[in-house]
């Protein structure tokens, strides 16, 4: 409906400027060269009309020939761009589905359609990357770290290549460089982290963790690695006072206290650890110096009366009350863990040296030996320093589990999952 009312106004200004010309009055003359022409004004104007619209039409003619070569070349280069974008979506794909020769010439000939752009290099890297071919793909990164609209991304493959290489100093330097470009990255700060956990730096993987389950651990660990005796004391306190419930904090806190010969001050910290997550190695740790039995069994009375009803306090009372000669107190605790419902190889191992050592050389005594050997045999695995990472077992807590490198998962605990080895035997009733 719009159009037809358009078209209609058209066509009455069509009509009426006809009209108008229709009514002009007088004549037009005009000479040249000693001849003239006399027409009537309406002809002459619509003889100016036609040839304004005649040389309007002859420049556009004039133009769309000369301008052909741009058409032509804009038209090969929207054709150029298609196929270059159908070049990189093939490498995408080939990257994808693992297809290092794909990858390798797909990436080529988006790099000869598309030319050097950081989309292009970046494709070819990661192609060249997957083919195994190291010099090309390092070359290519190395491309895109000069330009300034893509240096991350050289880095972060130069990094990446690095670490590979266990090259721990250059993945630093390259690390500190993609800090500059582009500060504050969390891609960055992981990477730097991990690569500061890789190399034992762990005031710095300290300052970069990124969150606070690792804490306790770069927190110790740092501690641990400090030489200067004054500065190490410290900072082992202050990890010990954040991470009151975390064993290895106590211990590297009490280590430093011991070699600077403030030997009430570890018994002090090893107790409150012990109240906080008694840990056996805390109670080892403080025992070391003591070496009369009846002595060792007063403090290890001591340290377990921080937690008396923990399991661990009562297996301790009672290693350290048979080495004593306290038989009937060694058996008091032995019954409690029991009665607890704990059925570990590491009680029934106790109960058999305290039947060695209370009854003697007698049948009943080595009767009541060979039963504890039998259920010991059967019973559930004892808790030990295990890496949650891997399941791999360690003699005494480390930051970083040798066997994954995984940093902060080395706990003190039981097999979350038992193992064939440890069914219990056929007819040994487990928990006697």
């Amino acid at each position: 409906m719009l159009r037809v009312i358009f078209w209609l106004i058209v066509a009455a200004i069509v009509v009426a400027a006809a009209w108008y010309l229709a009514g002009l009055t007088g004549t037009v003359t005009v000479g040249l060269y000693g001849y003239s022409v006399t027409v009537a004004t309406s002809l002459a104007v619509v003889a100016v009309v036609a040839l304004v619209a005649m040389l309007m039409l002859a420049l556009g003619i004039v133009w769309w020939l000369v301008t052909i070569p741009h058409r032509v070349a804009v038209r090969g280069e929207r054709r150029r761009q298609a196929r270059g974008d159908r070049a990189v979506t093939r490498t995408l794909v080939a990257l994808a589905a693992g297809e290092d020769g794909n990858a390798r010439r797909e990436a080529a000939r988006a790099r000869r359609l598309l030319g050097d752009t950081p989309q292009t290099l970046l494709l070819a890297a990661e192609a060249g990357r997957l083919a195994q071919r190291d010099d090309e793909a390092i070359d290519l990164y190395k491309q895109l770290a000069q330009r300034d609209d893509a240096a991350l991304l050289g880095l972060r493959g130069l990094f990446r290549h690095a670490v590979n290489r266990q090259s721990w100093d250059e993945a630093a330097a390259i690390a500190r460089q993609a800090e500059a470009v582009h500060p504050g990255g969390s891609w960055l700060r992981e990477e730097r982290a991990q690569l500061a956990v890789r190399t034992g730096n762990w005031a710095q993987a300290l300052q970069l963790a990124p969150g606070d389950e690792a804490q306790a651990t770069y927190a110790t660990a740092a501690a641990e690695a400090l030489i200067d005796p004054s500065e190490g004391m410290r900072q082992a306190k202050r990890a010990w006072l954040d991470h009151p419930g975390f064993a290895p904090a106590a211990l590297a806190y009490a280590r430093r206290l011991r070699a600077a010969g403030k030997e009430a001050k570890v018994l002090e910290v090893i107790r409150h650890a012990w109240r906080d997550g008694p840990v056996p190695d805390l109670a080892d740790f403080a025992l070391v110096p003591i070496k009369d039995a009846t002595a060792r069994a007063r403090e290890a009375a001591r340290i377990a009366g921080t937690a008396a009803s923990h399991v661990e306090s009562h297996l301790l009372v009672a290693r350290e009350s048979i080495a004593a000669g306290q038989y009937v107190e060694a058996r008091k605790h032995l019954d409690a863990v029991r009665a607890a419902g704990i059925n570990q190889r590491r009680l029934w191992l106790l109960q058999a040296d305290l039947e060695a050592a209370a009854g003697g050389d007698t049948e009943a005594a080595r009767q009541a030996q060979r039963d504890a050997f039998a259920h010991a045999a059967a019973a559930d695995p004892d808790p030990a320093w295990r890496c949650e990472a891997c399941g791999a077992e360690h003699a005494h807590w480390l930051p970083l589990c040798p066997v994954c490198q995984t940093a902060g998962k080395i706990s003190w605990g039981v097999p979350k999952v038992r193992t064939p080895a440890l069914i219990e035997a056929p007819g040994v009733p487990v928990g006697g």
